[in-house]
């Protein structure tokens, strides 16, 4: 099946890079470029991709906003930020906007293949080692559970062995780093994994990080 791609940067080098890296795959069409956020909401509207890979700081309506318009519309496209470490507390933003991944500027060309594939499959592309530096960077910013939404409200909610795996993916852990600790099979561990965002009505597997950091089921 080929993925559907449109591109969402306002560096206009950036955005060729990009192009001829996926052009060159058999699998992979770029539908179109956008060269700031307004236009990469109408693009996503009218020629619906699969996968949009948005940049944070762009003109007229910045990534952020962008990703919340998209997803708030409905739209089944999924979205991939484009980031730098010095911007992680725009990266979280986007997550919570509803954004299935992020990637550094300066992704080797095979990494952005593989997410993007990943993304249009439904998965998420959460990284254990670049998740766990984020989380370290925004944590200390995050405000604390509200008495509205705090994990003893959720307790009838979810199992016990369901929490372990949600403070496990919050950790940033593979599926596989979860059945290694949990004595489980992957695919136990990927149905527990399904089953978390079916009762918490989430998206995907970033946006249970984002979930278990703002209702304190934050790991130790």
């Amino acid at each position: 099946m080929t993925v559907s791609v449109l591109l969402a940067d306002d560096q206009p080098l950036l955005s060729l890079g990009f192009r001829l890296v996926l052009e060159a795959q058999p699998d992979i069409t770029v539908v179109g470029e956008a060269g700031n956020g307004a236009q990469a909401v109408t693009m996503t509207r009218a020629l619906r991709p699969d996968v949009v890979l948005m940049d944070v700081r762009m003109p007229v309506l910045d990534g952020i906003e962008a990703t919340r318009e998209i997803v708030a519309a409905g739209s089944p496209a999924r979205i991939l930020v484009l980031t730098t470490f010095d911007l992680d507390e725009y990266v979280y933003a986007a997550l919570r906007a509803g954004a299935s991944g992020f990637l550094l500027k300066d992704v080797p060309p095979a990494d952005l293949i593989s997410a993007i594939h990943a993304v249009a499959g439904g998965h998420a592309v959460v990284a254990p080692v670049v998740t766990r530096r984020l989380l370290d960077t925004v944590l200390p910013h995050l405000p604390g559970p509200s008495a509205g939404n705090r994990v003893d409200r959720l307790a009838g909610l979810l199992t016990g062995r369901e929490r372990e795996v949600l403070l496990l993916v919050a950790e940033g852990r593979s599926n596989s780093e979860i059945a290694a600790t949990l004595h489980l099979s992957e695919a136990t561990v990927k149905a527990h994994v399904g089953r978390l965002l079916s009762k918490l009505e989430l998206r995907d597997r970033v946006q249970i990080v984002v979930f278990a950091y703002e209702n304190g089921f934050r790991p130790r």
